[in-house]
């Protein structure tokens, strides 16, 4: 722990941050690109600005809450004052897989490829959020017993919050996106890729499955989602490596032919490109069979 503002958790047994929550009054230290090995939330509750996350760019102001995946890359650029919060937790500190049917923010805030990282709270929301944040202040102060447990009690309070919140404003955007038959294309786009990804993985072939030219189905997609539909297909391959290799212990080798990847080899370049790291680094500095311990 350190400063008044600043508050962390180091991991013991590894060294690394196991949890951190800390007041900013400038983006500056988010002005870099950041790929972290933990998940962040970042509050913006004053200022406004842009942020480069993934392949895409969201402008932000008061009331921004960005929920970012272990080495998601994104970036801050703001010329004024940014005020806010941001907490940072390593999947061994608390595994969103692993407490998905406690806390489903899995999809919701995170990993969540088809919307912006981001939503946007009201005053009373914020005032709510804002009470949370301020017990886990307090807990951070608190070395008694049974310290990790009530924050991360705090912590699934907080992240079921905001996937509430989230879910609450998403059908303004599915009204927007009910004008016209582009929705169900989308739709439909959605659940073939969840439930072919693990075997087709070229944009062609969903043209094929959805009866549509891939020259249309590459507009409607970055019209409505800003990326290609080769980068979703990626985004979420990478999604269900990452979930196996913190959760479970299968070689590399195990995981890419479970998705579709005859060669390790391969499989691992293409990890690499999309994660910036390679799979086995990902796993020592993520977490490791997380669920078996």
């Amino acid at each position: 722990m350190s400063g008044q503002n600043n508050y962390t958790l180091i991991n013991p047994g590894t060294g690394n941050l196991a949890f951190k929550i800390f007041d900013f009054e400038s983006c500056e230290r988010f002005d870099h690109l950041q790929r972290n090995n933990f998940f962040s939330l970042i509050f913006i509750k004053q200022g406004f600005g842009e942020v480069k996350a993934d392949f895409s760019k969201h402008q932000f102001q008061d009331g921004a809450m960005f929920a970012f995946s272990p080495y998601q890359p994104f970036l801050f650029s703001s010329d004024r004052e940014c005020r806010g919060f941001a907490i940072h937790f390593h999947p061994d500190f608390f595994c969103i897989h692993k407490h998905q049917n406690e806390v489903a923010c899995n999809g919701v805030l995170f990993n969540n490829i088809y919307e912006p990282p981001y939503l946007t709270l009201s005053t009373p929301q914020q005032e709510q959020i804002n009470s949370i944040v301020s017990q886990l202040k307090s807990e951070m102060m608190n070395n008694d017993l049974a310290q990790y447990e009530l924050l991360v009690a705090h912590l699934k309070i907080l992240l079921i919050h905001l996937s509430r919140i989230k879910m609450e404003q998403k059908p303004e955007e599915s009204k927007e996106l009910l004008k016209g038959d582009k929705p169900f294309v989308l739709q439909n786009l959605k659940d073939a890729i969840e439930n072919h990804f693990k075997i087709k993985h070229s944009a062609g072939e969903y043209a094929d499955l959805l009866n549509i030219s891939a020259k249309a189905l590459a507009k409607i997609t970055k019209s409505h989602f800003n990326k290609t539909v080769t980068e979703l297909i990626s985004e979420r391959i990478i999604i269900e490596a990452k979930r196996e290799l913190y959760l479970t212990s299968k070689t590399v080798k195990e995981i890419a032919s479970e998705l579709g990847y005859q060669d390790e080899y391969y499989f691992s370049r293409f990890f690499k490109t999309n994660a910036e790291v390679s799979p086995q680094i990902y796993r020592d500095t993520v977490g490791f069979a997380v669920a078996e311990k």
